[in-house]
């Protein structure tokens, strides 16, 4: 029978010849094209140029995987990769991700994972005092992604709110229920009401300031006018760092409303909550200590793989009454409040601890690695805004996180000239920049998140933009 544990000596081997090709990738990213041209035809064939009828050779198949991932895909460690949220990882995080996958430990239960969960729950308390929480009623949860917390946030919400809607269906409530964020938010809100049965009728976007944040004063009448009209106002969502601009919503007077309508408010702070580390920038999410819930995408600014997200709540016997369910074949650990048990206080249920991704990185280096890190990427986004409009280029956004919308007086407003010069940017190798609209107009759309992002990077940007805008 094949033997799948291999042996001692060949797993080595096998370690070996793999570390050779990621250490030559992950020190010399930038040798590569930030984003390689592409042919479709040709990764197809790739893809399936081994076929599963037959057995192959370990070295020959990681060889493909290494060479096919390097060959076709954009390098989001590359430091002239200034895209959407995706950030170098840090080597840790990834060391994090071997010890998980040896160990895999099974964090459904805390009875079968004590100590990764107690990891997860140190994490959830630290990063929930750092945000203003109170250590003793803060709860929270690892998620796969933004999408995930942000359910879970619409989730825990309806059930503070409406707490009969899972047992007796949201049609049994006598009104409308009624979500309310800004335009610029992220559309995983929608995804969360039709996901939940509310629609996404129930969703109310409001518009935003000339800064791109959420109109208070239109959020207000808006409310009153859906109270006077029979509906049930329930959930304000504030964002804290726009996908598109980075823009953060007034997150106190955001409270101030939830505080008079007695609704539920949740921050989507998936990418602007890493400016907690900073405690030269924390203050620009001021308010953010009376949300209800608030979500962190750990992989947008922490420096760690795909799939960390974080969940945090004020309230600690919400996530446990909204996913608390019976089951015959699962372990009883006692006061499901006080012993976390993840599958009845999240929407997953058998659950990978990647929690070890973060508590590595923050447990080598600590806030303060962090503060150096997030301060220094934010402080380069400052730089990169001060050399663009030296160099005649237009800021559009405004926002203290490094998310740069900028268009130049050479595009007059021209949404196909602004889309073929990012694609001639990407085109050449040299960076890889996004657009995305800012008041009716298309922008140039830079973010920083990589911490190997230099000041000669920034030049390169630069120039590359000015020779394809001569073009």
């Amino acid at each position: 029978m094949i033997d799948f544990d291999i042996n001692s000596s060949e797993r080595k081997r096998i370690l070996d010849f793999v570390h050779v090709s990621l250490e030559e990738f992950y020190q010399h990213t930038n040798r590569l094209p930030v984003a390689p041209i592409v042919d479709e035809e040709e990764v197809k064939n790739y893809a399936k140029s081994l076929s599963f009828d037959t057995s192959n050779g370990m070295e020959k198949v990681l060889s493909m995987v290494t060479e096919g991932l390097q060959k076709y895909a954009v390098h989001t460690a590359h430091s002239g990769y200034y895209g959407l949220y995706n950030p170098r990882i840090n080597y840790l995080s990834s060391i994090a991700d071997y010890i998980t996958a040896i160990f895999n430990p099974q964090l459904a239960a805390w009875s079968h994972a004590p100590f990764a969960n107690e990891i997860e729950r140190h994490l959830v308390e630290s990063f929930g005092v750092k945000l203003g929480f109170d250590k003793s009623s803060c709860d929270g949860t690892f998620c796969t992604a933004g999408a995930e917390s942000n359910l879970t946030a619409v989730q825990c919400a309806l059930n503070h709110h409406f707490p009969n809607v899972f047992t007796k269906g949201v049609l049994s409530l006598p009104k409308r229920p009624l979500i309310y964020c800004s335009s610029e938010s992220h559309h995983s809100i929608v995804k969360a009401a039709r996901t939940t049965g509310l629609g996404s009728d129930s969703v109310r976007s409001i518009a935003v300031t000339d800064d791109l944040s959420i109109n208070c004063n239109l959020l207000k009448e808006q409310i009153e006018r859906d109270i006077a009209d029979g509906y049930e106002p329930f959930l304000v969502v504030g964002t804290a760092g726009t996908t598109g601009s980075g823009a953060i919503d007034n997150l106190e007077m955001l409270a101030d409303i939830c505080d008079i309508y007695n609704m539920w408010m949740h921050t989507d702070a998936a990418f602007g909550g890493g400016a907690i580390a900073s405690g030269k920038y924390a203050k620009i999410l001021k308010g953010i200590e009376r949300s209800n819930s608030i979500m962190l995408d750990l992989h947008k600014w922490f420096s760690v793989p795909m799939a960390t997200s974080l969940f945090l709540t004020n309230d600690p016997a919400i996530l446990f009454k909204t996913f608390n369910i019976k089951t015959s074949y699962m372990p009883v650990d006692g006061d499901q409040v006080a012993r976390v048990d993840p599958y009845l206080h999240s929407i997953q249920w058998s659950r990978r601890f990647n929690g070890l991704r973060i508590f590595l990185p923050l447990a080598v280096f600590g806030w303060s690695g962090y503060d150096e890190v997030i301060t220094y990427q934010i402080e380069m986004g400052n730089q990169l805004r001060e050399m663009l409009i030296e160099d005649g280029w237009e800021i559009r956004n405004d926002t203290q996180l490094p998310v740069i919308c900028f268009s130049h007086a050479q595009l007059a407003g021209d949404d196909d000239k602004v889309s073929k010069l990012v694609d001639d940017v990407i085109a050449s190798g040299q960076a890889w920049v996004s657009t995305y609209p800012v008041h009716g107009a298309l922008t140039i759309r830079a973010c920083i998140t990589n911490y190997k992002t230099t000041t000669e990077d920034l030049k390169n940007l630069i120039n590359t933009l000015k020779s394809n805008l001569k073009n």
